[in-house]
């Protein structure tokens, strides 16, 4: 998609923006809008939410790096992020990680050569309880072992095709 934001996008955040006291409130929402219609936030979806927020560049960038799910790169189209806390890697996490980077034939940061898969690290994903887990996009998927990851996998690339 070649826009950042549709009209009635930013529209709806100008409104929101009227309503709160501290702008900044929205820099999350507004840098994850940008990432859902373009993939990713560019440079200039980072001067945008700068804008529109009347912050500096510089300010909504040391935001958008520190949030591992807003992507300052390309992605694939399902970016898998591997928890590699400690309670999943106790619990098989390690495994998980080695299946996907032997399934999909890439490392970690690389995405697959058909654009679809994206392997990205993360520190937690907040669902201990049922590690070892991983995310696709905001969809998350735990306890799991390797052919939990064949299914999820052959699901991802029938969706991707219909």
């Amino acid at each position: 998609m070649s826009e950042l934001l549709s009209t009635q996008q930013i529209d709806q955040f100008k409104t929101r923006l009227a309503a709160l006291e501290h702008p900044r409130e929205l820099v999350v929402d507004l840098l994850l809008a940008v990432q859902e219609n373009h993939g990713w936030v560019p440079d200039r979806g980072v001067e945008l939410v700068a804008g529109m927020l009347g912050l500096t560049p510089l300010e909504v960038e040391e935001i958008a790096t520190f949030y591992d799910k807003i992507y300052r790169r390309p992605v694939g189209r399902y970016p898998i992020h591997i928890c590699d806390s400690v309670c999943c890697w106790s619990r098989g996490g390690e495994a998980i990680a080695a299946h996907l980077q032997q399934v999909l034939g890439i490392g970690m940061g690389e995405t697959t050569a058909d654009g679809l898969f994206t392997l990205l690290p993360t520190c937690c994903l907040g669902g201990c309880g049922r590690a070892p887990a991983i995310m696709v996009g905001r969809r998350f998927y735990g306890p799991l072992q390797t052919a939990d990851v064949d299914r999820i996998l052959a699901e991802l690339r029938r969706e991707a095709t219909s």
